[in-house]
């Protein structure tokens, strides 16, 4: 029986869950002290170039890049134990998400898992301080890696623990300012996906680009990834605007931007001035936005709307100033086969971002697995967690830098008809794809 210890039990009835939104959780678990608009700057090179398709995390580890004769020499039952921490906020207003997120590491567990591979849940409160005890209580479990937490907060007090530890962290918050070649971010970061959706569009024929972007934090680290990749992206920036964190200014804004008065004036109303725009919002604001560009005249069939994650949200879908709009985000189908299995062991659906708690345990059996029949100790550090060929997981393929920043493979999704499509798929390898 694979083992899962905590005073916190497993629900394996059925429970309700709440659907967390990738903008709730991109906004949730930034620090207020600011992104670090520079994670492209520092020691972020692999030690080596990708040599072969990243591991798959569903596979055993005879599968996983070992020689079969390695593979069957010790039979996984007979493995010594290893301990991994997983911190959560199994109490407090973030305790169905906690759950949820728990519930798949579970899951991971009975895929990859083995007898003696332990994960030991403790209660972050979903609090820093909480998130410190948790932290400490994991060590004292005898913990040799600590997956979590979720909120910034909690990763900056739980790092004070587990640095100074020796231990590794893979954390689920977006914060990277926090990364570091101890603590690895395993949440969905905005750079990949303005370099993927800004790329591809230029492909498309629309690189004349204008970028309208929330004066905060998420914004700034957003135009500052795109002014980084746009002109090797092949796009070619129209301009940059920026607007009230809670949209109060935006219809003078996109007046503005749009080029409205001076377009009326010269009866050239419906002479775009770039063909497309760089929208890093979700929810109400993602509408507010879209409604304004086709109030001054800028509607979805003369300018394409190209967003982040934050658009990953099948509401949206149905927007019609929105239709068309193209972002990036992990493929949909690869991640079916979970959000599937997991419908039917809970009898409820996952919240967006429990795929990464997922993604997180079956990684830790699996290095633990490879670790222990190679050198007879978990495979925890830096080195093979920053393989250079990286880990196919439920939301596709990923890897971390040695900066400990994660790098994904997206697909491109597009609203149409009031549904999110994929319109082209995500990579299968890091091969000949530079960091």
């Amino acid at each position: 029986m694979r083992k899962l210890h905590s005073r916190f039990p497993l629900k394996l009835f059925p429970v309700l869950l709440f659907m967390t939104t990738a903008a709730l959780f991109l906004q949730g678990c930034v620090s207020n002290g600011g992104y670090n608009t520079r994670p492209w700057e520092g020691n972020n090179q692999p030690n080596q170039q990708a040599q072969q398709t990243p591991n798959d995390l569903s596979d055993a580890p005879a599968e996983f890049g070992m020689e079969a004769a390695e593979s069957t020499t010790i039979n996984k039952d007979d493995l010594p134990t290893v301990k991994v921490g997983i911190l959560l906020p199994l109490s407090g207003p973030h305790q169905k998400l906690g759950q949820a997120m728990l519930n798949a590491a579970q899951l991971a567990i009975y895929d990859v898992g083995y007898s003696n591979f332990e994960l030991i849940p403790q209660d972050t409160k979903g609090n820093a301080e909480g998130a410190k005890e948790a932290a400490r209580a994991a060590l004292q479990g005898g913990a040799q890696l600590v997956l979590g937490p979720v909120f910034s907060h909690s990763v900056k007090a739980a790092r004070q623990v587990t640095q100074p530890a020796g231990v590794n962290m893979i954390a689920f918050s977006t914060d990277w300012t926090l990364a570091n070649n101890r603590t690895f971010l395993i949440g969905f970061l905005p750079f990949d996906q303005v370099e993927r959706v800004v790329s591809y569009a230029a492909r498309q024929g629309y690189g004349n680009v204008a970028v309208l972007s929330p004066q905060d934090t998420y914004g700034n680290g957003i135009v500052s990834a795109y002014n980084s990749i746009a002109a090797q992206s092949g796009a070619s920036t129209v301009r940059v605007e920026r607007f009230s964190p809670r949209g109060t200014d935006l219809g003078d804004v996109v007046r503005k931007f749009s080029d409205y008065d001076a377009r009326k004036a010269a009866n050239n109303a419906h002479g775009a001035p770039f063909n497309a725009v760089l929208m890093p919002v979700g929810g109400p604001l993602a509408r507010q936005v879209g409604s304004f560009l086709n109030h001054y005249d800028l509607p979805p069939n003369q300018v394409k709307r190209l967003g982040t994650g934050l658009m990953d949200d099948t509401v949206l879908a149905t927007d019609r100033t929105l239709s068309g709009a193209w972002f990036a985000a992990p493929s949909p189908k690869v991640r079916q086969k979970f959000e599937q299995r997991y419908k039917n062991f809970y009898l409820s659906s996952p919240p967006r971002i429990a795929s990464l708690a997922y993604d997180a345990t079956a990684l830790s059996a699996i290095l633990a697995q490879i670790g222990l029949r190679k050198n007879n100790a978990p495979a925890y550090d830096h080195r093979s967690i920053t393989n250079p060929n990286g880990f196919a997981g439920v939301d596709g393929i990923f890897r971390f830098r040695n900066d400990g920043i994660v790098e994904r493979g997206l697909a491109i999704l597009e609203y149409k008809n009031g549904r999110i499509i994929m319109v082209d798929d995500a990579p299968r390898s890091f091969q000949n794809h530079a960091y």
